[in-house]
């Protein structure tokens, strides 16, 4: 079955915006965790508005389930994920002042970059996962770069599914085969909801992840933390 990773980034950012220490960001981790969570996702950006990096510190201590940490490669970035040795990293091309991620990588264009990054985690017994668009290029130079994972950056799926799901998902599942051809893992995300997602793993079954936090978020709003879990989870 594909595993659920929450993003747990806009909990983060509520209690960011008062100061102190709610709410307390490690207990709703674990609290995602008891939940039925395979996994949390954080997404540490330089300007520390959600996420901070002494939160991946704390949370890769007490986590049972998979800890994976997103972020745009730095030298600040790469000592963090060598320092605290999560589950999964996921490399995004975020600008610094990025609302949210909005492209996958170019890995043909940076493939010496990648590379000699995917190795220095590799060696550490991280799982490498980049991000792409829904291209097979994009995927296939992924692996070229040591990669263990790809995750398809879904906004265009999310944007499209509305007016015609069937066309949205195509390019999916044609980079998804590629995925398959060159023997990487599957991750997605980005904006999949409880709309959206179960179509597109009927589509692609052999996504092995997908992480999801603004829409499950909002969503907790409405039906409290551990119903929401349930109901992705029922998507799945």
């Amino acid at each position: 079955m594909t595993k659920l990773s929450v993003n747990i980034n806009k909990i983060a950012l509520v209690r960011n915006a008062r100061g102190g220490g709610r709410p307390d960001l490690v207990r709703a981790a674990l609290e995602i965790e008891r939940f039925g969570a395979d996994g949390i996702t954080v997404h540490p950006r330089p300007d520390a508005r959600h996420i901070r990096y002494d939160d991946v510190h704390d949370l890769k201590g007490v986590l049972r389930t998979e800890l994976n940490v997103e972020g745009n490669p730095t030298p600040e970035f790469v000592d963090l994920v060598l320092e605290s040795r999560p589950a999964q990293v996921t490399l995004v091309p975020d600008a610094p002042d990025a609302l949210t991620s909005n492209a996958g990588w170019d890995t043909l264009v940076h493939r010496a970059f990648l590379a000699d990054v995917a190795a220095r985690f590799r060696e550490r017994g991280i799982r490498v996962s980049i991000f792409v668009d829904p291209d097979p290029a994009m995927v296939a130079g992924a692996a070229a770069c040591g990669a263990d994972r790809v995750e398809l950056y879904t906004e265009g799926y999310a944007r499209g599914y509305a007016a015609d799901r069937e066309a949205a998902v195509a390019p999916y599942v044609a980079a998804a085969e590629e995925a398959r051809r060159q023997g990487l893992g599957l991750n997605a995300g980005h904006d999949l909801s409880l709309d959206n997602l179960r179509y597109y793993l009927e589509r692609i079954p052999w996504t092995d992840e997908v992480s999801i936090g603004h829409a499950l978020v909002c969503d907790a709003w409405r039906y409290g933390m551990e119903n929401t879990v349930a109901l992705y989870r029922r998507q799945l």
